[in-house]
């Protein structure tokens, strides 16, 4: 497998998070091969905790080697009171994994009170793929490790309609989210169409002929699982009326290919453009949060139309990035970016598009989507525009 830019903080406990499949488990198993670890996958040791949680402490060594993780932590959440205790009683550190935060969100659990920090794990980047990253596969298929296993042999199509399909049974069902499957497996579908838009939950609504009310708890529902990102508008000291509503990606551009319908009736430009915007998306929060730059992502849309697809912002600046999968650049291409660099002089300019030269363009870098993606670390690494 592939070694991912990745660490945690030392000497600290926490929580990472992030979807199935996105290699949590594998990475710290191999990042701290003689922890002690419990897997709550496991149904004996589920069983064994949910009947008495201080069982945990009678699991672990007196001279813990490295941090205790502990597997799925939101399928017993009693275990965080025993953690606590085990923090402040022995010293004890934790990595606490889960893919389904919603529980320990909104359970009324003991979060160790503010004890643990808060992270993140997310698919393959290009950078960490190197030079086995292929970007049309990538735009096909996205960037679940699995997918890149070579010990592995699975049919891309066959494994992503599987993810979205265990996803709906297993973590929406099974946890008892929702009673409705159809009913949310129409909203899905509906909001699979809105990948990479300005977010109308009205119409998503009418699409899938279900209450506005229960379509807006479906969103955070995907928003709760990790599944679904709200990108919200740019409006920081703005010159210009913008539209109030966040756009809306689901996390990979595989799962989307695998959510979204298509038939001999679909126009595929849209659909392909969408994935594009989507693998851009997702390889900007994986770089920002495994570097820790500390940028907040937006976008930015006036109300007359105008817009950058991608908007960071932080304490080293301001980028904006423009996403365009065609293989000429016109100035209409660039319309949005020169409005936002008139209101923002200080902010950096991007253009990510199809051709395949670099090109420099009245203060805005042009980059072939695939070099720019492989060299997305230095980037956003680049000092602050003066």
């Amino acid at each position: 497998m592939y070694t991912r830019i990745r660490d945690l903080p030392e000497g600290s406990s926490c929580f990472l998070f992030g979807p199935r499949g996105t290699g949590k488990t594998y990475w710290l198993r191999h990042a701290f091969p003689t922890a002690p670890y419990v897997d709550l996958l496991e149904a004996r040791t589920v069983t064994q905790l949910l009947a008495d949680p201080q069982r945990l402490g009678d699991r672990l060594p007196a001279d813990c080697p490295g941090p205790v993780i502990i597997d799925e932590v939101q399928r017993v959440p009693e275990l965080l009171n025993e953690a606590h205790r085990l923090m402040e009683s022995r010293g004890l550190r934790f990595v606490l994994t889960g893919s389904s935060p919603r529980k320990l969100r909104r359970g009324g659990v003991n979060l160790l009170a503010g004890r643990a920090l808060t992270e993140h794990f997310f698919p393959l980047t290009a950078s960490e793929l190197g030079a086995d990253f292929r970007f049309e596969r990538a735009v096909r298929y996205g960037m679940l490790p699995t997918l890149y296993d070579s010990a592995k042999t699975v049919v891309p199509e066959q494994y992503l309609a599987a993810y979205v399909e265990t996803y709906l049974r297993e973590e929406i069902m099974a946890e008892g989210l929702t009673r409705q499957a159809g009913a949310f497996a129409r909203f899905m579908e509906a909001a699979s169409y809105s990948q990479g838009q300005v977010l109308n939950v009205s119409e998503v609504s009418r699409e899938c002929a279900v209450h506005r009310k229960v379509v807006e708890s479906y969103f955070a529902i995907l928003d709760d699982l990790l599944l679904g990102v709200r990108l919200p508008v740019f409006a920081k000291q703005s010159r210009r009326q913008l539209v109030s509503h966040p756009k809306f990606y689901l996390f990979d551009a595989g799962v989307y290919r695998a959510a979204r319908p298509c038939g001999p009736l679909d126009d595929p430009g849209p659909i392909e453009g969408a994935a594009i915007e989507t693998l851009v998306f997702q390889e900007l929060r994986a770089t920002n949060q495994n570097l820790r730059l500390g940028y907040d992502l937006y976008y930015w849309r006036t109300a007359g139309g105008i817009e950058v697809d991608f908007v960071l912002y932080g304490t080293r600046g301001v980028v904006a990035i423009e996403v365009k999968s065609r293989r000429r650049l016109t100035g209409h291409d660039l319309r949005g970016l020169r409005a936002f660099l008139a209101d923002y002089p200080m902010a950096r300019g991007y253009v990510f598009y199809g051709g395949d030269q670099p090109l420099h363009l009245d203060g805005i870098s042009a980059w072939p989507i695939a070099e720019a993606l492989q060299h997305l670390p230095e980037l956003l690494c680049e000092a602050p525009k003066e």
